[in-house]
């Protein structure tokens, strides 16, 4: 076996507002926050299950939103969070497409003969 069969590829997707002066995007990481929150009901949980504080998580958040002048989540302070429409669509999105450039990358990594 070669050890290039070994290998595979990792495409990094980011969504961002080409208008903003931030460098902030919705990315891997802000996509994991957001599955947190749609799977434990609050940006508090998501950020423990990703082993980070959650005084990170919100400013992540924040200044992501600001960034996309978009809300990603609704806060309900101790009831928790949940995902906006528009957060959700994004994150759906993000997902879709990010599966879809995974395999297209896979596939064309195999087909150049690496």
């Amino acid at each position: 076996m070669d050890q290039l069969d070994k290998l595979e590829t990792n495409v990094r997707l980011s969504v961002r507002n080409p208008h903003s002066e931030s460098t902030s995007a919705f990315g891997r990481g802000v996509a994991d926050l957001c599955l947190g929150v749609r799977e434990y009901g609050s940006l508090n949980a998501a950020a423990k299950n990703m082993g980070m504080a959650y005084s990170k998580a919100w400013r992540i958040i924040k200044d992501t939103e600001a960034a996309l002048d978009i809300q990603l989540l609704n806060r309900d302070g101790a009831h928790g969070s949940e995902l906006t429409e528009r957060g959700g669509r994004l994150l759906d999105a993000y997902i879709a497409i990010d599966a879809r450039l995974q395999a297209e990358a896979q596939r064309l990594f195999a087909e150049l003969g690496a």
